[in-house]
């Protein structure tokens, strides 16, 4: 089990989001091995409906990718999308055996000027009065 630390919300698809960490990452000289894919895992599904749709023709889209230091446990990463929209997060193991300074480092990497906090997540929502 683990738990999702938001890093980056970006108006991107997750394609586009992989390609880009991707080419940051392995500059930076980790390995990156790719673990799920969504639209993959849905072809053998196919009468399968979106819950966030409705229907079996939907553009949601989730993205699981280890990322491998220099030496031990890799880190996961998870991009999650739809609508042209990316939501990036590292998934940290609940029992805390996770690797700190990748972790460190991959931010750092990715959020270069907010080294020390992930960056923030902004949601809205609509309020409305009840009587």
């Amino acid at each position: 089990m683990s738990t999702i630390m938001p890093l980056l919300v970006l108006d991107q698809t997750c394609e586009q989001v992989l390609a880009w960490i991707n080419g940051k990452l392995t500059d930076a000289n980790f390995r990156l091995v790719k673990t799920f894919d969504l639209h993959v895992a849905r072809q053998a599904h196919p009468n399968c409906l979106c819950p966030q749709h409705g229907t079996d023709d939907c553009n949601c889209q989730m993205i699981v990718v280890l990322v491998y230091g220099h030496q031990g446990d890799p880190a996961t990463l998870v991009i999650h999308g739809q609508e042209g929209r990316a939501w990036l997060s590292l998934a940290i193991p609940v029992n805390g055996h996770s690797n700190q300074h990748l972790e460190v480092a991959i931010r750092r990497i990715l959020m270069p000027h907010r080294t020390d906090v992930p960056a923030p997540i902004e949601v809205t929502h609509e309020t409305h009065a009840t009587v």
